[in-house]
């Protein structure tokens, strides 16, 4: 059960970004020059709804070493990468988190 602790954490984590407004546990975003420049606010939503993503897709390799499926473990492991890859790359490409002047 020790499994599903890492998709528990990470939805607790979206929620406390996304509804919380916790901005504090985005790491890089809280310097005091950069803060002014940057939408809190759609930065936390769409921070904490990867999470969610991240912590549902963690649940396929959770999933997969309770029944011993080794491909559930493998594409948890890719999808994983590829969304933190996918978030990362939509996050930085152009300026949907900027603040509107």
């Amino acid at each position: 059960m020790i499994f599903f602790a890492l998709p528990l954490f990470m939805a607790v984590l979206g929620y406390l970004i996304k509804v919380k407004r916790w901005s504090w546990l985005i790491a890089g975003f809280n310097t005091s020059s950069a803060k002014a420049k940057y939408d809190e606010a759609a930065l936390c939503n769409a921070a904490g709804s990867f999470l969610y993503c991240l912590g549902a897709v963690l649940l396929l390799p959770a999933i997969g070493n309770v029944t011993g499926n080794r491909e559930l473990i493998n594409l948890g492991g890719l999808l994983s990468m590829g969304l933190t890859i996918g978030f990362v790359i939509y996050a930085n490409i152009g300026r949907r988190f900027r603040r509107k002047s």
